[in-house]
């Protein structure tokens, strides 16, 4: 290696080097390689405060410890820093892709963060797009007949998915789309396989009947295949191909089905029309603009998928004004502006997760080593074009557009939502020295009539609903709707923890996250609920000025709750136009809307049962329906006896002793 090539020396330790650094964190410094690789640094807690990448880490790592930074954010975070990791790879785009799978592991404070969406929805055919052969005279297989339907959650080598989405309206349409011109199916495969009649959407010709075998598997097969040359982007050769099959026809004299072709081209004319857009050769496209202004970042993504422009969603990551201190240390020339450090950070997170399209359009440069870690990725090359022409160009003014408009409304939001927070500080005296680090957390209790019962806790923090830190716990081994013993029980459980914690760490001034407890709690109920919850924090030794409850007024009726306190003080009512009691009715009643949904899909698999009775083998869908017409329920089916079982009617009675055995 010539001397030119080789990396800088590691500093000396009186180089300007912060003397809270150890001597052997120092020497781990100086002991680095040359190699591309992450690093990783920690505060005294153990939490994560930067996660980088570097060609050389060697060369990195010591900017951080070779100079003084003032006091400045970059200066602040060194610092902290008492401990190190780093893993080296085989090349930068390993680095890369490293690097920001552990950004969203880790979640660290000083890097660009965004959301970990998982939320994007699919158009989803069922069935490998293979041919499936029919079994004849019985009821039609639903395998041989695809069906589309809207789809969120982990794919399927056996299913066929188009997308992602930008939103559910956008499916929803494009599914609609498809009902008019190609009238494939949409129902479950159990309504499929037990109709005897068609339904209403064949009536008004947006599916073909294949339920009742009103079309073939073969000409079924064909719609499928166009659906799929559609959604592909394919519109001019799936057009050709539809002209030819009508042509085919008229010649054969079958006018029947030749019109029913012209029926189906003049539909997919009327939604190009529609869907018009000067896409060139563009079948699939992401056209991504960032906006920075006020410590604050948006990125605008819009989708362009088949031809077809989707519509467009905001992003908008957390840590944006740390990150800013950070771009001239981790300029290696490819991110020179806060933007393009934005958009490099929601290329790497977001396509780590979703698949990239062939071409992005971007309001800044992106790295060159971040579109080779894409390729990589994809096995296939990743273009990118930050001075487009023509309809790109419209494209990518449209969403600088939207993202200055989003995050103009973001900034007036969180200026609502700091004020308040900071009313609430104010009105209940908290001792905090930073709003952003405010934490509240709400307990509720729901259930109906004692069954299923759940509690919530939902977290408020950083002026925002923190989802990510939501809880819920079923609530056991208590009297059907004893409110206080299932408030006693998810404090236990979600304190007990906390306070055994404190009782190890004692004073330390550096408390770990287990042992952190929140500035407020709050509990959806009056004097009762704060008893409750008085007895346990002094059981746990935890401090009662922690506890507040938040009791509804007279008539139930919002903006005339009063605040009740576990310490002695008096009741507080704070007014109905209070800011500080609009944050905590905001806060209560997403605790109720989180315990709800829990209760009731907690109630929903008791009374079905978890589709036991469907596990069961023997038992299809019609004998299923018997069973539970006859007996009213899952659990009705349950308490009857062998006998009771076999009185239904195709129910023989080995079948009914096999169902007694399975459901006890």
């Amino acid at each position: 290696m010539s001397s030119s090539d080789a990396p800088d020396a590691a500093p000396a330790p009186d180089a300007g080097v912060a003397p809270a650094h150890s001597p052997e964190l120092l020497a781990q410094v100086a002991a680095l390689p040359g190699l591309p690789g992450v690093y990783r640094y920690y505060d005294a807690a153990g939490q994560v405060l930067y996660v980088g990448k570097a060609r050389n880490l060697k060369k990195r790592v010591s900017s951080y410890f070779g100079r003084q930074h003032g006091g400045t954010r970059i200066g602040h975070m060194v610092s902290k820093i008492t401990r190190l990791e780093t893993t080296t790879v085989r090349s930068e785009a390993e680095a890369l892709i490293l690097e920001n799978n552990l950004i969203k592991q880790l979640g660290p404070k000083y890097n660009i963060l965004f959301r970990d969406d998982k939320s994007y929805p699919y158009l989803k055919l069922t069935g490998s797009g293979k041919p499936v052969a029919d079994p004849g005279p019985d009821a039609p297989d639903p395998r041989a007949y695809a069906r589309m339907a809207y789809y969120r959650g982990a794919t399927d080598k056996r299913h066929r998915y188009f997308g992602p989405y930008p939103g559910a309206w956008a499916v929803k349409e494009t599914i609609q789309l498809l009902q008019k011109v190609f009238r494939l199916r949409t129902c479950e495969d159990t309504v499929f396989a037990n109709r005897t009649r068609p339904c209403l959407l064949y009536q008004i010709k947006r599916c073909t009947g294949p339920c009742v075998r009103l079309i073939s598997a073969e000409d079924y097969a064909a719609d499928v295949a166009h659906a799929e040359q559609f959604l592909r982007g394919q519109t001019q050769d799936l057009l050709h191909e539809l002209e030819r099959r009508m042509m085919a026809h008229a010649e054969a004299l079958r006018f029947e089905q030749a019109a029913e072709i012209r029926n189906q081209i003049g539909a997919l004319s009327r939604v190009l029309h529609q869907q018009a857009v000067d896409v060139g050769s563009d079948a699939d496209v992401d056209i991504l603009a960032v906006k920075v202004q006020g410590g604050r970042a948006c990125v605008n993504l819009a989708m362009v998928r088949g031809g077809r422009h989707l519509g467009d969603r905001a992003y908008f990551p957390s840590h944006v004004e740390d990150a800013q201190a950070l771009v001239a240390a981790e300029d290696e020339g490819e991110l020179p502006t806060v933007e393009a450090q934005v958009l490099d950070a929601f290329i790497a997170q977001h396509y780590l997760g979703v698949p990239a399209p062939g071409q992005l359009i971007t309001s800044e440069p992106v790295a060159r080593s971040l579109l080779q870690a894409l390729s990589d990725k994809e096995e296939a090359r990743i273009h990118a074009t930050h001075a487009p022409r023509g309809q790109r160009r419209v494209w990518l003014d449209m969403a600088r557009q939207n993202a200055g408009l989003q995050l103009a409304r973001l900034l007036a939001e969180e200026g609502s939502q700091q004020a308040r927070t900071r009313a609430l500080a104010e009105a209940l005296d908290l001792p905090i020295e930073s709003l952003d680090e405010l934490r509240i957390e709400c307990f509720d209790i729901s259930h109906t009539a004692g069954e299923a019962t759940q509690a919530s806790c939902v977290v408020f923090q950083g002026h925002r609903m923190l989802s990510s830190d939501y809880r819920r716990y079923k609530i056991e081994g208590i009297t059907p709707g004893d409110d206080y013993a299932a408030m006693r029980q998810v404090l236990e459980r979600r304190y007990g923890k906390v306070a055994e914690a404190l009782r190890e760490q004692g004073a330390s001034e550096h408390l770990t996250r287990a042992a952190r407890m929140p500035e407020l709690v709050l509990v959806d109920g009056g004097k009762g609920q704060v008893s409750m919850a008085r007895e346990v924090f002094e059981k746990l030794g935890l401090n009662l000025s922690l506890i507040v409850g938040v009791e509804k007024g007279e008539g139930r009726k919002v903006g005339l709750e009063e605040l009740v306190f576990a310490d002695g003080r008096e009741k507080v009512y704070l007014g109905k136009d209070s800011a500080a009691l609009m944050l905590i009715a905001q806060i209560r009643d997403e605790a109720h809307r989180f315990a709800i949904t829990g209760m009731r899909a907690q109630r929903a698999k008791v009374r079905v049962g978890g589709s036991r009775i469907e596990e069961i083998p023997g038992v299809g869908p019609r004998k299923r329906a018997r069973l539970l017409q006859r007996f009213g329920g899952v659990r009705g089916v349950e308490a009857a006896s062998i006998d009771d079982l076999a009185t239904v009617d195709g129910i023989s009675r080995a079948l009914a002793e096999e169902i007694y055995r399975a459901l006890h």
